[in-house]
């Protein structure tokens, strides 16, 4: 009995406050800034190196390739080769989203995109292929951008001052060279 009456007063004390509910299909949510929705990939960018399909737990990522011949641009060198990416997939009921293959990739080929919109009633659809993961590439926001209080980065610092000499050096030119022009 006492917990029926604790039961009733909980009730009783959420009964009176304003609903919380969202309208999800008709209001979108207010993702954060970041947010991890699927994976993205820029193609260009793809070298077919395999190290997001090799350090991915789940075996999720599917990549064929190519070797194609780049003739030599000189004459006397010799042709080179490159790999061509022919598939690139995804299959997200696989995918446990941990995003080392993200973070792995070293030319920055894959992206968190935050469409999270996907979903579908065949698991066999979610495995989505190159073309499908590079739609969600307009959807990647920006980076964010740098702390205003860090330590501008070395190499800017060397390169702005090397800018600073050069130009105080064109000025004294042009006034050594306008100082003779004046002087017969």
């Amino acid at each position: 009995m006492k917990g029926l009456a604790k039961g009733l007063a909980v009730t009783l004390k959420t009964l009176t406050r304003r609903s919380t509910t969202q309208s999800y299909p008709e209001v979108l949510p207010e993702l954060p800034p970041r947010s991890r929705g699927v994976i993205a990939l820029f193609e260009e960018n793809c070298t077919v190196c395999m190290l997001c399909a090799r350090e991915c737990p789940d075996w999720c990522i599917y990549i064929d390739s190519h070797k194609e011949v780049v003739p030599a641009r000189e004459p006397g060198a010799r042709d080179r080769t490159r790999n061509v990416l022919d598939r690139f997939a995804i299959d997200f009921a696989l995918c446990m989203y941990c995003g080392i293959c993200v973070e792995v990739c070293p030319f920055d080929a894959l992206f968190w995109s935050p469409e999270f919109e996907y979903a579908t009633g065949d698991i066999h659809e979610l495995t989505h292929e190159k073309d499908r993961l590079r739609e969600w590439m307009w959807t990647v926001p920006p980076p964010p951008a740098l702390d205003e209080r860090a330590e501008e980065p070395k190499e800017l610092t060397q390169a702005r001052k090397a800018v600073e000499k050069a130009e105080k050096a064109a000025a004294a030119a042009r006034a050594a060279a306008s100082d003779a022009e004046e002087t017969p």
